[in-house]
């Protein structure tokens, strides 16, 4: 099981951080990935965590602006997220796949959290 947590409400520029608990089993055998998904918007990958080595992958939208991390010690992925925008709204998913040494988007993320939601607002 996966578990979101840390959504909420915010104002442009603030910011946020997103956790993800893994119960199951120890996060560094996965790859663990966090997605957003916007109201009439195809959901899209936003930053994950290879669990081979702990490499981390970006996308465009997220460089410079949020950062992944793991605690081993909790069995926890955060997302912290700086100088959020509107557009970075929606329910923010974390997953789980099969681990690698350079984690991408397009793997089989086989296991989903509920989800949390983020909404940025003036």
């Amino acid at each position: 099981q996966l578990v979101e947590s840390g959504g909420g409400l915010v104002q442009p520029g603030e910011s946020l951080r997103l956790s993800c608990v893994v119960s199951y089993d120890s996060i560094d055998n996965y790859d663990i990935g966090w997605f957003r998904q916007a109201p009439g918007k195809e959901r899209e990958g936003v930053s994950c965590v290879s669990g081979g080595n702990g490499i981390t992958n970006r996308a465009d939208s997220a460089k410079g602006r949020f950062t992944i991390s793991r605690d081993m010690a909790k069995n926890t992925v955060y997302l912290q997220m700086r100088g959020l925008k509107a557009e970075d709204a929606g329910v923010y998913y974390c997953a789980a796949a099969e681990p690698t040494w350079g984690c991408t988007f397009q793997r089989n993320y086989h296991d989903w959290g509920q989800g949390t939601q983020v909404t940025v607002s003036s």
